[in-house]
């Protein structure tokens, strides 16, 4: 017996300690700045009906998330079912949370996916472009915001500009990459390679053969999964749609939050609150702890600090809650729940995802 909880202490050690982190900062904030006593008195005025809201558009996100990578697993597999996709979704949200970067929550799902009964090309085909099509969305959407909001956010959080510019040309540059990549081969890989030539002269990379090894690897991939998927422009316009819906949704469930606390209405914007949620993302994005622990925390901080006033950490307690934590335990039980419902067993007549199965 003791050597049974020992082997699943060392399997499970990596997810323990990446969410006793995580609450060890949330703790941090709120221990610190009077966020319990605060607690306390919003718990006497809290509006739960705002805080339903905010609840129901936590699972609206993750339900997006399955519905919208769905479209993609039916455009190769026609037979596959939406029970399978929400699955997969929340294995890669849960994978994604508790390693660094996020990068452990798409090569599971390719896993995952295989393991159902979709061959791994087919698989990493529909995670490539459904990731590509994210991408695309939040960078058109951050622009838009960027646009109409810029001048509140350099008023009132330093240094503003140069954050944003830093996240929009990285997500831009990788975006160009891929997409002149499917065009031109070859252009992209001189391109790629000048760059990086640059770069260790500037002493900004160290191994430059790796480093194009990988991101030649990365495009690679990307173009072999255009290939796969098609030229489909409805699909693509739908997805890009339904992720825009995604982000707006998930971006609102802050702004329920400052309802739920019973917060002036009138004081704030919605519009500029859903722009400072799309902000701390892309902020967090370049932690690399996973789950972003203390980024994503100071982050909310700083973008939502002249919102909430002294509320600001149990409000970003609740945020967290919703936004992460959620996410861990939906994401590892229905990651072990479809791998046990879903195995390949059931899609036998369709070995390699042939598409001739029934669900």
């Amino acid at each position: 017996m003791r050597l049974y909880f020992s082997s699943k202490l060392k399997k499970n050690l990596f997810p323990i300690l990446t969410i006793s982190i995580t609450m060890g900062f949330v703790l941090y904030f709120l221990l610190s700045n009077g966020g319990v006593q605060n607690l306390g008195q919003i718990l006497m005025r809290l509006r739960w009906e705002w805080l339903a809201l905010a609840i129901a558009a936590a699972g609206g996100t993750l339900l997006l998330e399955g519905f919208t990578l769905n479209l993609f697993c039916r455009h190769v597999c026609p037979w596959w079912s939406f029970g399978r996709s929400f699955s997969v979704g929340m294995t890669g949200l849960f994978y994604s949370a508790i390693t660094p970067f996020s990068t452990g929550g798409q090569p599971m799902q390719i896993y995952s996916m295989n393991k159902m009964g979709m061959d791994t090309g087919r698989a990493g085909s529909v995670i490539a472009m459904k990731t590509l099509v994210y991408q695309v969305v939040m960078v058109l959407y951050s622009l838009l915001l960027v646009f109409t909001q810029l001048g509140f956010f350099q008023s009132h959080i330093s240094n503003f500009s140069f954050v944003t510019v830093i996240g929009l040309l990285s997500n831009s540059a990788f975006i160009a990459a891929v997409l002149t990549f499917t065009v031109s081969e070859r252009g992209t890989d001189r391109v790629l390679r000048f760059f990086l030539r640059l770069l260790y002269r500037m002493r900004l990379v160290r191994h430059p053969v790796r480093r194009y090894q990988r991101i030649h690897a990365q495009l690679a991939m990307f173009h072999r999964s255009a290939g796969i998927m098609g030229r489909s422009f409805k699909l693509y316009f739908v997805t890009a749609v339904l992720t825009a819906v995604q982000i707006t949704i998930n971006s609102l469930i802050s702004y329920f939050i400052y309802l739920s606390f019973a917060l002036p209405a009138e004081s704030v914007s919605v519009v500029t609150m859903v722009a400072a949620q799309v902000f701390v993302a892309m902020v967090s994005a370049f932690v690399p702890l996973p789950g972003a622990s203390g980024g994503a925390e100071g982050s909310f901080v700083i973008f939502f600090g002249k919102f909430f006033g002294q509320d600001i950490v149990p409000a970003m307690f609740l945020w967290r809650l919703l936004t992460y934590y959620l996410n861990i335990a939906l994401g590892g039980f229905f990651s072990v729940w479809g791998g046990k419902r879903y195995a390949k067993h059931e899609a036998d007549a369709s070995p390699a995802g042939d598409g001739t199965a029934s669900d």
